[in-house]
């Protein structure tokens, strides 16, 4: 039996669902691998239906979508290749830190505990959640001004207004406020990971040049954050890229990097 995997784990971010990987499924496929999406608890039902009635959203917890990832990937027969966009980056890292996976990709990756960098595009980007102290127990929506500005920002204008309407969610503003305050709290948080892993499989991050929400500096720092021996960590830049880079035209060549890469260090 091959030792190379033959399962991609595809996790998904904040204000999206499973769809947004829809490309890249399709793509990975087509390439001979089984292709695992999973949705977050509570989130595998359609975009329209998860805005018409967000309850899912608004209850969401990190260690239960922790918890399902990893027993999604218990009963894989051999450790999968595992993407994560956004905040499904830093479930990646979660995951890797916890002995899951054969390899990890973190694309325009949240930041895990201890990352402080903030860049001012990127408390632009996040005002509207952060702002009103009352969203941290609602389902927070994006309008579509504010999800142009976080996540689409390079994309032509028709392209953007498409995503919108195709992927857009409310996201948790329990997590969200929870993530954000992690770094002025005592303890290990819900996004904690031991940057000294020896054991820790290796680990990509792709940061898209132009992304607002989730800037290079944010994962540059991430990166750096790794400091046991022997393990491979690295930051690529791609240029012109936004925070959606699965659904940026050019998306092609950002899922064939990816996962070069990975089935290169798995």
């Amino acid at each position: 039996m091959s030792s190379q995997p033959d399962t991609i784990v595809l996790i998904h971010g904040f204000w999206v669902t499973p769809r947004s990987w829809e490309h890249w499924i399709t793509r990975y496929k087509a390439k001979g691998f089984r292709v695992l999406a999973p949705a977050y608890p509570g989130f595998d039902v359609e975009v329209e239906a998860l805005n018409a009635d967000p309850t899912a959203v608004e209850h969401l917890e990190v260690a239960e979508i922790l918890d399902s990832l990893q027993g999604l990937i218990h009963d894989l027969d051999k450790p999968p290749i595992l993407m994560g966009h956004s905040a499904g980056g830093v479930f990646t890292q979660l995951l890797l830190d916890r002995g899951h996976g054969a390899c990890g990709v973190a694309i325009n990756s949240a930041p895990t505990e201890g990352v402080v960098v903030t860049p001012l595009s990127q408390i632009r980007a996040t005002f509207p959640i952060l702002r009103n102290p009352a969203n941290r127990h609602k389902a927070v929506g994006l309008t579509y001004d504010q999800w142009r500005y976080a996540f689409t920002n390079t994309f032509p204008e028709d392209q953007a207004k498409a995503t919108y309407e195709r992927y857009h969610v409310p996201a948790s503003g329990h997590v969200f406020f929870g993530s954000a305050l992690a770094n002025v709290r005592p303890g290990h948080g819900d996004t904690y990971v031991d940057y000294h892993n020896a054991d820790r499989k290796p680990l990509l991050f792709l940061s898209g040049e132009n992304d607002h929400l989730m800037p290079p500096k944010v994962q540059a720092s991430n990166a750096k954050h790794y400091k046991a021996p022997g393990t491979v960590t690295e930051h690529v830049v791609i240029p012109g890229r936004a925070h959606l880079m699965p659904a940026e035209d050019g998306w092609e060549a950002v899922a064939d990097q990816a996962l070069d890469w990975a089935l290169a260090h798995a």
